[in-house]
């Protein structure tokens, strides 16, 4: 028998077992990145315009002031479930930087852990991501990371990319279906990864080659198996707002068939969330309204979600769920929701195989 009260500092195989610590991000100084390849293959084409014309200037006051508030309240609510909350430093992500291999006006921002950080079991792994906006996001959270690793937590950072002109298409099209990037090296965001224990699930996406997919398999080792899965989705950026496990033998597929899944899940219970309440005017500058399917799992019962998303907020309770509704709509016009915007570091459970 374990004794979960020794359990590592870090400590987290899953999605739903009951969360006891975890990282909520920043908006503070956010920027919009400079306009290239990576962003037409993934940002909204009726956004394409605000990147071209506002690429290396500050995301909005008044969006970053109402985004910030939502993060507060929702620290207050984790905090309130009796979780532990850490936040990553706040950095300006104004300044301009270059490697000898490109140069950036700003970077972007801290506002999504999950994009940046992958936890499997007591690591944490930084993620080789491939936006060059992106390059030092980990400045944000090394002070969190020094100190879970002086508390014995293991500490990765997967190999850093370069990011030349080799690892984007020069004749990229979006109109096609493919990928931007190429397999020039690894790189992948933790956001297209989701644990289910034993067995890790994922895509190949805009930001996610299998370069990528093929070192984080090695670097685990047996005693973890990943599965790709497509979703058949040209704009594929981070699986997290389409495949949403929620407890053992429970899936929320935010997608019109299963066709994509293995027949691991023949056992499982397959959820089709309702529609979104999400005006079609409400301005989302990085990502499509399924992002309100970005829930975030306290546990088997307790699932966070949007607070004017009533018919999902009905849909799960009729699925005998615990819905605790967080206003969070200006924060979604960053591009993620619940579970992109923390990152958990600790779940009392212990790896398990669930298929």
């Amino acid at each position: 028998m374990i004794d979960e009260t020794k359990l590592p500092v870090v400590n987290s195989f899953n999605e739903w077992d009951p969360l006891e610590e975890i990282i909520v991000g920043r908006v503070e100084y956010a920027c919009v990145p400079q306009w290239h390849a990576t962003l037409k293959a993934t940002m909204p084409a009726n956004q394409w315009h605000y990147f071209q014309q506002n690429g290396g200037q500050y995301i909005s006051d008044k969006l970053l002031e109402a985004a910030a508030q939502e993060l507060d309240g929702l620290t207050a609510v984790l905090q309130s479930e009796g979780i532990v909350v850490q936040r990553p430093a706040a950095i300006d992500w104004g300044v301009p930087f270059s490697t000898p291999d490109f140069a950036q006006p700003c970077g972007l921002y801290a506002a999504m852990p999950r994009d940046f950080l992958l936890v499997i079991g007591n690591e944490v792994i930084e993620s080789p991501m491939a936006w060059r906006s992106r390059y030092f996001e980990f400045k944000a959270y090394r002070p969190l990371l020094k100190r879970y690793f002086h508390q014995g937590a293991k500490w990765t950072t997967a190999p850093k990319p370069e990011l030349t002109e080799a690892l984007y298409k020069p004749t990229f099209n979006p109109a096609c279906s493919e990928f931007v990037i190429t397999e020039f090296e690894p790189v992948f965001d933790a956001a297209d990864f989701m644990r289910c224990g034993r067995d890790i699930f994922c895509q190949k996406s805009q930001v996610t080659n299998q370069f990528g997919i093929d070192w984080l398999q090695r670097h685990l080792g047996e005693a973890y198996r990943i599965h790709i899965l497509d979703f058949n989705d040209p704009k594929a950026m981070h699986i997290d707002a389409t495949f949403v496990p929620l407890a053992p033998g429970r899936l929320l597929l935010n997608e019109p068939s299963n066709a994509a899944l293995p027949p691991m899940f023949d056992s499982w219970e397959i959820l089709y969330p309702p529609p979104t309440t999400l005006p079609a005017d409400h301005q989302l500058y990085f990502s499509s309204n399924r992002v309100s399917v970005n829930i975030l799992s306290l546990d088997e019962e307790r699932v966070i979600v949007e607070a004017q998303e009533t018919p999902l907020i009905t849909f799960l309770a009729d699925h005998g769920f615990k819905p605790i509704p967080v206003p969070f709509r200006n924060f979604m016009s960053l591009g993620g929701a619940f579970h992109c915007a923390t990152c958990d570091i600790r779940r009392s459970g212990t790896l398990q195989s669930y298929f």
